[in-house]
């Protein structure tokens, strides 16, 4: 199928083509039609599968076709969890909607209010923004949002995850009855099921691949390492230049910190992301990240939400998370778009259950790394007590070239050429979308 396919209007043509895109990945295909014939849409779909431009697209569409002469009033909302989630969507915007003469603006917390109030004067038909100062410019007056006609609420599981559930209802009761609403969520547990009862009216409800269906094109390893060994062991690793950038897992911002630190110390060029970073630092790190001035991005789990990179080799987590979707999503950062990636973790003693989560919900087992210089006492959890396809974990002996080159780092390289020609005419790329 092409984007010719979906009866998408020339200028949107012209921009998917000026983009290089030309087949629209499963979400698009399926949540395009419906969103254009004006239908509510529950999606479940990961990061990585293009739902920004799945809701994107036919919203400019509807839009464009909607005013025939220009009226004052925002016609359009996203809300998004996160500042780079919320930047990503509105670039989207600008790149698709290329020749619609549709305005849309961005606002987000942590920044002065200034740019964005001056923004809002001049009228803008979308608006994408995160929760808090989006209420918060409302009870200042700024915004009104009695003539949304399209609201989208994007990674909705990670909205309740971070408490902005009752910042979600203060918005939405003052958002028309009468509306179009896409709700979308990486994950679908209860509470999300239940504000979608609330929230939709005879939803279409379309489901892109399950949790664990990304990382089947990601080649995972495991290194059993005392928790005091860790940072020695990363940087270890990373001594291994074909290393081209990293994305690095922590649980907690100190933990990030000092991570970046030792990194630091020892000349590999690391930057930190996440909460108490001021959006100034937080953007200047992440566009060293994208350029390659910065080699390793540390980052945490909420933080990192929004964050996609072209051709990510890597995704290191140093510390294995607690609950098990949230490893697949980490790891999902270097599988983007059907591209195939490297994901390598960290495991001490006191990290088994977690591990035994993931392996439970992959429903196969991590191929153990041995003979690094700073192996474990950490012991893998037993096959049997977790649902398996039945195969027996292999154990990849660590090995250097010239003495210094870990073997983890070269799951078959070959595999990281297979980032085709077909791969990239994929539809989203990596830094448009979550």
């Amino acid at each position: 199928m092409k984007f010719s396919d979906l009866n998408l209007i020339d200028p949107l043509l012209a921009a998917l083509s000026k983009q290089g895109y030309t087949e629209p990945t499963p979400i698009q295909q399926k949540a395009i039609p419906h969103i254009l014939e004006g239908k509510d849409i529950f999606g479940c779909a990961q990061t990585g599968t293009g739902k920004t431009a799945a809701f994107a697209l036919p919203i400019l569409q509807l839009l464009s076709k909607g005013m025939p002469e220009h009226t004052h009033g925002i016609k359009a909302l996203v809300l998004a969890p996160t500042r780079e989630l919320a930047l990503q969507i509105a670039q989207s915007f600008a790149d698709y909607g290329t020749g619609l003469h549709i305005k849309h603006t961005v606002i987000f917390g942590g920044v002065s209010q200034h740019t964005q109030t001056n923004n809002l004067r001049k009228g803008v038909d979308v608006l994408i923004a995160t929760p808090g100062r989006l209420l918060d410019l409302m009870n200042q007056g700024y915004i009104k949002l009695n003539m949304v006609k399209y609201f989208v609420l994007d990674e909705a599981d990670r909205m309740l995850d971070m408490g902005f559930i009752n910042d979600m209802k203060k918005v939405m009761a003052q958002l028309p009855a009468k509306k179009q609403t896409i709700l979308l969520s990486a994950t679908a547990p209860t509470e999300i099921k239940k504000l979608g009862d609330k929230l939709l009216h005879n939803p279409v409800t379309i489901t892109i691949e399950p949790v664990t269906a990304t990382a089947d094109l990601i080649q995972q390893g495991i290194y059993y390492v005392n928790q005091e060994s860790k940072r020695a062991l990363l940087n270890h690793i990373l001594q291994d230049a074909t290393i081209e950038n990293a994305l690095v897992f922590t649980r907690t911002k100190r933990g990030a910190d000092k991570v970046v630190k030792e990194l630091n110390r020892n000349k590999i060029k690391a930057e930190a992301i996440h909460g108490n970073k001021s959006q100034g630092a937080r953007e200047r790190a992440l566009n060293g990240f994208k350029n390659k001035t910065i080699r390793v991005l540390v980052a945490t789990d909420i933080a990192s939400r929004g964050i996609d990179i072209d051709r990510l080799t890597h995704v290191i987590n140093f510390e294995l998370p607690e609950e098990a979707e949230t490893y697949v999503h980490r790891i999902g950062r270097t599988g983007r778009a059907g591209a195939s990636g490297i994901a390598l973790s960290f495991c001490s003693q006191d990290e088994l259950d977690q591990l035994k989560d993931i392996r439970k919900l992959l429903k196969k087992d991590i191929d153990v790394i041995t003979g690094h210089p700073f192996e474990g006492n950490a012991k893998p959890p037993r096959l049997d007590s977790v649902e398996t396809d039945g195969a027996k974990p292999e154990r990849k002996q660590h090995t250097h070239q010239n003495g210094n080159r870990p073997r983890g780092n070269n799951f078959n390289k070959n595999k990281r050429r297979r980032n085709n020609s077909d791969n990239n005419k994929r539809f989203e790329r990596p830094a448009h979308h979550v």
